[in-house]
């Protein structure tokens, strides 16, 4: 008897426990700190970290969701008025702010190999080239990422008009951020956003936002492989633009003629991009009354430039789309090239078809991040959830209508005389190349005005460009000298000047 009730005790206690844990770990406004300490640039920085999650209000201050975020703030810092602030992103939409996280800005990195592929054993290493020196940093999760959650209360039409959209998505993160600032007694500080592919339109809109909306001023905004950004290209443009990204990959795969394989890739580009401009579009905007003659010489340059075969550029009408590309530059071989990082290879069930089976290069990113950040927020951050961690969380249908985000951004520059804008790229991302990156910032400043304050940087790498080792280096140092140059001297004010 007494060893049936022992046993009953038990399992009453060890329920109870379960089910107490997993409500205090799906809490909407919950943090669990610990400190930490890297090695950046030969220098030890000490940090503390705080993972949890901070709530959404709806207008009746009712919580609505519990965004998750993870915080890391350097603890020898005497002055935090002056200590910038970086509010990190990714994109999706749908995806949890992990890339970034783990692989780029981030005092932790995962274990993958120099050029960016899983090895084992699974897991995380210091980050000797993190900004964390610099900035503090906030990685933020929307609504159905990582372990961000709506309240269970809330169906999934309301969860898609309050979360689901380019507005929506900008709306509720800007009010995200003021409590957060708020809370962390950051107003003083300098303010930098930072986003990823679908990460780009979210920070742009919200530098318009965060102004007009909660009267919150920026030093920076980093775009990281931006998407169009609302900004249209149009049919022509939406074909020619590919050109330059089109001989970066055959560049690499070696499909060039000898003449143009034998020279630096940088030498190469600005050559295609200038023919991009000045050639192509005109002969592409000319439609069916491109003279024969002319069509079969704009097919020849294509093909130089490109890998692919005069043949099938004329059966496409000079306007090859970058799925067909994929699967062409190596068919001979029996390769498919990835979509977001063209370096990466895959085999397709067949070499016919006119697209890849499966995207190459985000399979092999999966298969190291995800055991990396589960395996990192348990046994590094100390947070313990049963809640699935979502890579790509179910964000859809996503209204991506008024997506007017590059245009927000480039308002935003004209109204904070203090706002600066750095674009990074990879050449080989086919997702979001780089070409249509400059083009958008071209369109952005038509006036020229705010050129000055505007930058793009390449690097040899795909979409997320710092799982190359010598590119994480060369983009992080990147972030700091834009950082540094974004913050006004002493006593300068945000104004502009007449000369």
């Amino acid at each position: 008897m007494n060893i049936r009730l022992n046993r009953i005790i038990y399992l009453l206690l060890f329920i109870g426990t379960t089910v107490s844990a997993q409500q205090l770990n799906t809490a909407m406004d919950s943090t669990v700190t610990v400190q930490g300490k890297v090695n950046i640039k030969g220098k030890e920085v000490k940090y503390k970290a705080t993972t949890g999650k901070q709530p959404v209000w709806d207008d009746k201050g009712k919580i609505i969701a519990g965004l998750f975020f993870t915080y890391y703030q350097r603890t020898d810092v005497d002055n935090i008025a002056k200590r910038p602030l970086v509010i990190s992103f990714n994109g999706g939409p749908g995806s949890a702010s992990v890339w970034m996280h783990i692989a780029y800005t981030g005092p932790k990195i995962l274990n993958i190999d120099e050029e960016g592929y899983p090895v084992q054993p699974y897991g995380i290493k210091d980050n000797p080239n993190s900004i964390l020196d610099v900035a503090d940093i906030v990685y933020v999760n929307p609504v159905n990422t990582g372990y961000s959650r709506a309240i269970d209360e809330m169906d999934d039409k309301t969860k898609s008009e309050t979360f689901f959209g380019v507005k929506q998505d900008i709306k509720y993160l800007a009010t995200w951020i003021d409590n957060f600032v708020t809370r962390n007694n950051r107003w003083s500080s300098p303010k930098f956003l930072i986003g990823e592919s679908y990460g780009t339109p979210r920070v742009s809109g919200l530098s318009l936002e965060l102004q007009n909306s909660h009267w919150m001023y920026l030093n920076g905004v980093i775009l990281v492989s931006p998407t169009t950004l609302g900004i249209e290209r149009g049919t022509v443009a939406g074909a020619a633009n590919f050109l330059p990204y089109y001989t970066a990959a055959a560049w690499f795969h070696k499909q060039l003629p000898a003449d143009l394989q034998s020279k630096d890739l940088v030498e190469i580009l600005p050559e295609v991009e200038a023919y991009t401009i000045d050639v192509l579009t005109p002969a592409i905007s000319k439609g069916g009354y491109l003279p024969a003659s002319e069509k079969k010489r704009v097919a020849a340059t294509i093909s130089r430039y490109s890998g692919l075969s005069e043949k099938v550029i004329l059966e496409h009408n000079l306007r090859i789309p970058k799925t067909f590309f994929w699967k062409e530059l190596l068919r001979n071989e029996g390769y498919n090239i990835g979509r977001l990082d063209s370096r990466y290879l895959g085999i397709d069930e067949q070499t016919a078809g006119t697209r890849p089976d499966y995207a190459a290069e985000l399979t092999s990113w999966l298969h190291s991040f995800t055991p990396a950040i589960n395996h990192y927020f348990k046994n590094y951050l100390n947070y313990h959830t049963d809640v699935k961690y979502n890579m790509f969380g179910p964000v859809r249908p996503w209204d991506r209508s008024n997506n007017r985000t590059g245009y927000d951004l480039r308002q935003a520059m004209a109204q904070n005389p203090y706002l600066n804008v750095l674009v990074q790229s990879g050449y080989y991302d086919g997702g979001t190349d780089y070409f249509n990156a400059k083009y958008n910032m071209w369109q952005m400043d038509p006036s020229g005005r705010l050129k000055d304050r505007m930058e793009w940087k390449g690097y040899r790498s795909g979409h997320m460009m710092y799982l190359r080792n010598e590119d994480l280096q060369t983009a992080n140092d990147d972030l700091r000298e834009f950082i540094a140059k974004s913050l006004p001297a002493e006593g300068m004010p945000a104004k502009y000047s007449r000369k």
